[in-house]
């Protein structure tokens, strides 16, 4: 059989001269199967900058040619049988999503370290026992996910002041048996994940982390039993300062000229830290000219709750929701600003809806209490924005249709809108979605949300939705950027106020002085995410969410 066999898929892709192309599933693993290997055509498609095969067990190697795909982005070869990968990895310069979970390798290339753009890497449920030295180069990484391997111990260079981006290193269920006082190094480290590894210790300079919000340590045997019990239980702050207490006291025993050197780092640590919060971006120094009002979730039956369901832990499970009064959508184009805004954030932030989706709804349009849930794509019926009501398969079907339409009308190389997000749920059995007390589905993330709560200029009170399947830091963090943007954007609707009142797109006179006076002003209302058993599981935003002490004048009232 000839393995420059071209598949239609490929055929197809390059004829239109697409950018993204997803294989997975069992009739793409039969022609892997019967072909000996992945086709080697897949590597002519040199515009691609998303590539995914996955759901491929007749994959377990990957051709050199891979090299001539030097506009990658995203590759994405998961759940296959991958035994290794070519070291000229390190020739796609471009890359900046890697996946490479649930596969079989034994060890990682050499050039993985030579991706300097690289900003994601999931190498999760493989036969790993280490990671290369030299990721320290990968300057741009932001999450690492090496869980469910045999990984020991960390390189030496992971623990770098070069990484100040990395805030997520999940690398639970491993064998590491030793985590670096060095972790402090990791100036952006918001989420550790070390759980169920063999770990005795915890470095006490891990309280310096300065961004550090959530860890678990949980199924470790460790030495200090009263520490044991408080990481079996999840207490974040607490851990972190019971390791702030017990490193001043080790101090204290120390004395000497080892105190002294132990504090002169401290103050170097403090004054980095000082020094990274005077280089903060523009959008928390415009925060700080403002003023968010944080409320605490009423516990009346009216308030809003969100039941998380067991089964979306397999599809998409992260939900953080909060609803925030006070946007001001009505004045000129405040609205199409905001929209605008939303996007910029999808396409960057949230990586193109790959990392995260946000929706938003109008709050008077909802009937709660609400569930996240999934759904067989038969079953999630929606009336998605500005369509008919129609299934998770007629609306897909339709995208695809006009996706394909809008290439061939406008010679596109790729396409924009919800088709660029197609991609992100091929192949799945069940879908993820947001219904509420009535059993109308109101979101169907990553693709869209409903035409029945769409928000208006006339909405006063919006409910703000984030989901993900990376983790829950990411949606806080993304939730912690929208309501940044929003109240950066209502700043500039309020002194920009007598040019949105006469440009033509309000509704009906220019708004009252008093009115505008305190448009500026945003307060955020918490909403609580249960378990289907009621049990809390996460509350946003809590009082560690938009209370950064960079922040001055963020006001909380609980």
């Amino acid at each position: 059989m000839d393995d420059m066999e071209t598949w239609p898929e490929i055929e197809k892709a390059k004829t239109e001269r697409r950018r993204e192309l997803v294989l997975q599933g069992p009739g793409v693993d039969t022609r892997i199967s019967s072909h000996g290997g992945l086709t080697r055509s897949i590597y002519s498609l040199t515009l691609l900058n998303y590539l995914e095969v996955s759901q491929c067990p007749s994959l377990t190697e990957i051709h050199e040619d891979i090299r001539r795909l030097t506009t990658l982005q995203s590759l994405i070869l998961c759940r296959n049988k991958l035994a290794s990968f070519p070291d000229v990895i390190s020739l796609l310069g471009s890359l900046k999503v890697l996946d490479l979970s649930v596969n079989n390798l034994q060890v990682l290339p050499e050039g993985i370290t030579q991706l300097s753009e690289l900003n994601t890497l999931n190498v999760s449920c493989n036969s790993l026992e280490e990671l290369p030295a030299g990721l320290s180069r990968c300057t741009k990484l932001s999450t690492i996910n090496v869980s469910k391997n045999r990984i020991t111990r960390f390189p030496a260079d992971l623990y770098s002041e070069k990484l100040d981006l990395l805030s997520s290193l999940v690398a639970s269920d491993n064998a590491i048996e030793e985590l670096s006082g060095d972790v402090h190094k990791l100036s952006a480290l918001k989420v550790l994940d070390l759980s169920g590894n063999k770990l005795k210790e915890i470095p006490c300079d891990l309280s310096d982390c300065p961004k550090l919000k959530e860890i678990n340590f949980k199924g470790n045997k460790l030495n200090d039993k009263r520490l044991e019990k408080m990481v079996n239980g999840c207490q974040t702050k607490s851990i972190l300062e019971y390791l702030r207490g017990k490193g001043k006291g080790r101090q204290g025993e120390e004395g000497g000229d080892a105190e002294g050197g132990r504090n002169v780092d401290k103050k170097k640590r403090q004054q980095q830290r000082k020094k990274k919060a005077a280089d903060e971006p523009d959008e928390v120094e415009e925060l700080n000219k403002m003023v968010v009002r944080i409320l605490h979730v009423s516990d009346a039956p009216t308030a809003l709750t969100v039941k998380v369901m067991a089964e979306v832990k397999d599809v998409r499970p992260y939900l953080v929701c909060c609803v925030v009064r006070g946007m001001n959508l009505k004045s000129g184009n405040s609205l199409k600003r905001f929209l605008v805004a939303q996007t910029k954030l999808h396409d960057d932030l949230c990586g193109k809806r790959t990392t995260a989706t946000i929706a938003t709804h109008d709050v008077q349009l909802l009937k709660g209490p609400l569930t996240y849930e999934v759904k067989p794509p038969t079953q999630l019926k929606i009336v998605s924005l500005g369509r008919k009501e129609m299934t998770a398969v007629e609306l897909m079907r339709h995208l695809h249709l006009e996706a394909d339409e809008l290439r061939k009308q406008k010679k596109r190389q790729n396409v924009t809108g919800l088709h660029k997000y197609l991609q992100l749920l091929q192949g799945k059995a069940f879908y993820p979605c947001l219904v509420d007390a009535e059993g109308l589905v109101i979101s169907f993330p990553p693709i869209t949300n409903s035409e029945n709560t769409k928000i208006k200029k006339t909405t006063k009170e919006l409910f703000l939705e984030v989901t993900s399947s990376t983790s829950l830091q990411t949606c806080k963090d993304i939730m912690d950027a929208l309501i940044i943007k929003m109240a950066e954007l209502n700043k500039f609707t309020a002194e920009h106020r007598e040019e949105a009142g006469s440009d033509g797109e309000g509704e009906g006179p220019p708004e009252p002085a008093a009115s505008v006076e305190t448009s500026s002003e945003l307060i955020v209302q918490q909403v609580r995410t249960v378990d289907q058993d009621g049990n809390l599981k996460v509350v946003y935003p809590s009082k560690t969410d938009l209370s950064s002490s960079d922040v001055s004048n963020l006001t909380i009232v609980w």
